[in-house]
């Protein structure tokens, strides 16, 4: 599986773009998550909203399983280069709701401990808002 392909590279690259250009003006910039990238038999979880130009480096907030999601940069190279067992790799998300920005995601994670727990309550409140027909 290709982690980030050409359209969400474009996607990340984009908002990367954005937030330097916004950063400029001292404007805010909270972009919703492009990936979600996830260990399958692990909690480690990453949401990526940026890729540099070196094509690398992501934004976004990470989650390695310790119950202290941050925010920051992290490796796509080193993503790939993880083995897990049973010769499984970290994989993406290919059915993401970013529901909300990365803000909201920050701070539900932060408080619930992790993205998974955020996710399920991102999810929950999604539902619950939803018209019963």
């Amino acid at each position: 599986m290709t982690l980030i392909p050409a359209n969400l590279a474009f996607a990340l690259q984009a908002n990367a773009l954005t937030s330097r250009l916004r950063a400029e003006r001292d404007q805010r910039f909270d972009p919703w998550p492009v990936v979600k990238l996830y260990n399958p038999v692990g909690a480690a979880t990453w949401l990526a909203t940026e890729l540099a130009d070196d094509g690398d480096t992501l934004f976004g907030l990470a989650d390695l399983g310790f119950g202290c999601p941050e925010l920051g940069y992290f490796s796509l190279a080193e993503i790939r280069e993880v083995k897990l067992a049973l010769g499984l790799r970290i994989e993406r998300d290919q059915h993401f709701d970013p529901m909300v920005a990365l803000s909201v995601w920050a701070d539900t994670a932060r408080r619930l401990g992790s993205i998974i727990a955020a996710e399920t309550a991102l999810l929950n409140q999604k539902r619950s808002e939803l018209p019963l027909y």
